[in-house]
């Protein structure tokens, strides 16, 4: 909003001193912060906005038209506004944006992140440091592997058939043509970024980091190779991520497969109950319950399995297997489910995958080489365990702890801090996905290097990795604590001897309020911003694979929001939050906070309507000139401006304080208060309604008005009152001159009218106040022979003002 851009920002939170204030308004010593106007600076400003046609004027605009928030962003941008300025210190405050999915679309997840970055970033704009905010953008591989392939089909073309490089080379003619959405999106919700530094994580720099680091730790001994279980695409012909697979519920088809007992008789069997039929050519061993009387008996002995050519495999008792589902008893294929393939690791069983990466059957099967896994409904993810790069991440983790333990990072709030140490336990946990020891390096540790991949390392000369690097600030979502930020933390200290950034801020997640949280039933899918999506379930059960149930299709979309209240009232909502809290993002909040947009477009009208002509340079000069950084010079204005320049002192040490512990939702609610409250319904309204003047100099305005007198004109009057009102106007004779647009040394104060006084407009203000503005500066003579030509204006003028008129053109 325009206040947010005639902010004098420099002096606002410099250093303080103490003073004794006004007696009337506090009775003991307060901290007073040092702040004035820069010279000329705040008007121009504006000027210079509203001649590029950035601002609605505030003489017509009712209320604030949110919908030229782009407008005015665009010219932010264009201005330089966003990037860093090393003018004014040499101190960088720097945070690099957590890089959405390229393929992705705005969610609210997106506005929380960006709403939080954005206010540190202009909080530390304002202090006069040089501030980057790095954005980029995720490759995201499945995701847009998707939408390439869907592309290239309805042209006919399958990927296998292009081979990879131009498979590559089409990836980057999508991105280039398509992938600028979701940055446009970001743009939408405010981010001041520096958008000539955007990065995209398979962009050469970062690519050529990513093998830097790769052959780094492979030297180390700290990467290798090691087979795996994952979540095997056979269209695809790639593995994915848990966080990438959707659980969904169908019917299906359940298989009794009779296992006969070795060396036992006819009778001696034991029936299992499938769905994956397919995999019996891959079972390694039968488990029943040991307290299943039912096959007690049978425990360590062999079964056969079937079609197989009488491969005996062991029968084993385990506390897991569920008496009561099935049959009781179950078939361990390890090769092809996660359950089986841990349950084999534990009890050192062997692992059989009998299964091609296109889903069909390989020659384990015998003689059903080459069929077709049982055929269901769409792309069915395959458990399979394939050669995977990991990372030993232990000894890496020893070194993030220890700096948490010493406090060169700081976790906020800090209760995460106390979850920080389950990372790098388990070294098989952490591992590089991908098809081909090539892909791997276009893959691996792409995003933990961030912070100083897009800074230039490898080269650590650069002049942004030496000013910028380490940054200040990571600031992401709570629940990606382990999964993101714990891996830039490592391989940052790895890679550079030092914490990639100096603290990490955790927002927390925006839920929906109208879910009746008493049913416990509800869940959501997240991703590296925040939410995605809600679920529910009927019962606890289905939780624990929350996307095997519905969706309640109540996700939010920033867009429609800000179509409907503003950016800057979805921004100040989600910034009322408490860090590390989820928040309930309801309708009446943003209804609430649209008005206090609004009430903030009708604050700053005020103002500049009663601000004088940019061409006013000598009273802009006395009114730049003031300074409210002691105490004397607070002791000459009136007494409502002593008190709301106090209170703003006030304001400004609290809410400093609340930015320097990440309070921002105190923040919020401070600066609303002062506001809405001490500003706009006491002091504005104070200021309007203040006599004798808001009543004097609105008559002179309207008399201005009414003889289109240029604004630019600075006029003469006379002003007739009592000595206890002509002492009190003497005092606001720079005021009344400033807003009435009058000659200040033109102003005169007599207890009777002036002798030119037949010659004058006589306006009377109120009671024993008058005003005596001489025709002879409030018309021009063109202008009054043309109105005293006009048989309509002769004929609706009062009698006596004809006359008057005349003479008056006479002297002219």
């Amino acid at each position: 909003m325009i206040l947010q851009t005639t902010l004098s920002a420099p002096a606002l939170f410099s250093s303080c001193s103490a003073h004794r204030l006004h007696p009337l308004l506090f009775s003991k010593r307060r901290r007073f912060s040092y702040w004035h106007f820069n010279r000329l600076r705040p008007r121009l400003f504006t000027v210079a906005a509203s001649e590029n046609g950035v601002f609605t004027s505030p003489e017509t605009a009712k209320s604030f038209d949110f919908t030229s928030e782009e407008r005015i962003y665009s010219w932010w941008e264009a201005q330089g506004y966003f990037r860093p300025n090393f003018d004014r210190g040499s101190d960088p405050f720097v945070i690099s944006m957590p890089p959405p999915n390229v393929t992705g679309s705005l969610h609210m997840g997106h506005a929380m992140f960006v709403t939080l970055e954005d206010i540190m970033v202009r909080y530390h704009r304002m202090k006069g440091r040089p501030t980057l905010w790095l954005p980029g953008t995720d490759h995201a591989g499945i995701a847009t592997q998707l939408v390439v392939e869907r592309m290239l089909a309805s042209e006919g073309i399958k990927r296998v058939d292009l081979g990879r490089d131009e498979f590559v080379k089409r990836v980057w003619e999508w991105k280039e043509k398509y992938g600028g959405t979701i940055t446009n999106q970001i743009k939408r919700l405010g981010a001041s970024c520096d958008w000539n530094r955007e990065h995209f994580t398979l962009d050469e720099q970062l690519s050529r980091a990513v093998v830097e680091a790769f052959v780094r730790l492979h030297e180390k001994g700290l990467i290798y190779q090691g087979s795996y279980m994952v979540n095997w695409s056979p269209s695809l012909q790639t593995a994915v991520s848990d966080l990438e697979v959707e659980y969904h519920e169908e019917s299906g088809s359940l298989y009794y497969i009779k296992y006969r007992v070795a060396g036992g008789s006819k009778t001696d069997f034991l029936t299992i109950a499938t769905t994956r039929l397919e995999t019996l050519f891959g079972d390694v061993a039968i488990a029943v319950h040991p307290e299943d009387d039912r096959y007690s008996k049978y425990i360590n002995r062999m079964a056969i399995v079937p079609m197989t050519y009488g491969r005996h495999v062991p029968i084993i008792s385990d506390k897991h297997v569920d008496k009561e589902f099935g049959t009781g008893v179950l078939k361990i294929s390890p090769g092809h489910d996660h359950n089986d393939y841990n349950l084999a690791k534990k009890l050192g069983l062997p692992i059989l995958n009998v299964m091609n990466k296109d889903g069909t059957l390989n020659k384990v099967a015998g003689l059903y080489c080459g069929l077709d896994r049982s055929q269901r409904g769409g792309e069915v993810i395959e458990p399979l365990v394939s050669k995977q790069w990991f990372v030993t991440m232990e000894p890496l983790a020893e070194k993030a702890l220890h700096a948490v333990e010493k406090g060169d990072l700081k976790i906020i709030p800090e209760r995460f801090e106390n979850v920080w140490y389950i990372v790098g336990k388990d070294c098989e946990e952490e591992y590089i996905v991908a098809r081909s020891y090539d892909e791997a390096l276009g893959k691996a540790l792409e995003n933990a290097l961030w912070p100083f991949s897009t800074l230039g390392w490898p080269d650590v000369s650069t002049e942004d990795f030496r000013q910028f690097y380490p940054t200040s600030m990571l600031e992401t979502g709570h629940d990606i604590l382990f999964f993101w930020v714990a891996r830039m933390v490592m391989m940052g200290i790895e890679f550079t001897g030092t914490v990639p950034f100096s603290h990490i801020y955790l927002h927390g997640l925006i839920r929906d309020p109208e879910i009746d949280e008493s049913i416990n039933h509800v869940c959501c899918i997240l991703d590296d911003m925040g939410v995605v999506d809600f679920y529910f379930a009927p019962d606890y059960s289905q939780l624990a694979g929350a996307k095997d149930v519905k969706t309640l299709g109540n996700v939010i979309d920033p867009l429609d929001t800000i179509k409907e209240y503003g950016t800057d009232a979805l921004r100040f909502t989600l910034a009322l939050g408490t860090a590390g809290q989820d928040l309930n993002l309801s309708m009446e909040r943003l209804t609430s906070n649209k008005a206090f947009t609004n009430k903030l477009w009708n604050a700053g009208k005020f103002v500049l309507q009663n601000l004088p002509s940019q061409n006013d340079a000598s009273v802009w000069e006395n009114i730049l000139s003031y300074k409210f950084d002691k105490e004397e010079l607070l002791d000459i204005l009136p007494l409502p401006e002593h008190w709301v320049i106090s209170k703003l002192h006030l304001l400004i040490d609290t809410v400093t304080a609340s930015y320097d512990k990440f309070f921002f939702g105190d923040v919020g609610r401070e600066t609303y208060n002062f506001f809405w409250g001490d500003f706009a319904d006491w002091y504005i309204e104070a200021r309007k309604a203040r006599l004798p003047n808001l009543a004097l100099i609105r008559a002179i305005r309207n008399a201005r008005a009414e003889y289109s007198v240029e604004p630019v004109k600075r006029i003469s009057a006379s002003i007739v009152a009592n000595v206890e009102v002509t002492e009190y106007i003497m005092k606001e004779k720079v005021v009344l001159a400033l807003l009435s647009r009058l000659e200040l040394q033109s102003i005169h104060f007599t207890d009777s009218p002036p002798g030119n006084a037949d010659q004058s407009v006589h306006l009377v203000a109120g009671e024993g106040l008058e005003a005596y503005l001489p025709l002879a500066d409030m018309t021009e003579y063109d202008g009054l022979i043309a109105r005293l030509s006009s048989p309509k204006f002769v004929e609706k003028a009062p009698e006596d003002i004809v006359p008057l008129l005349e003479s008056t053109a006479l002297v002219t």
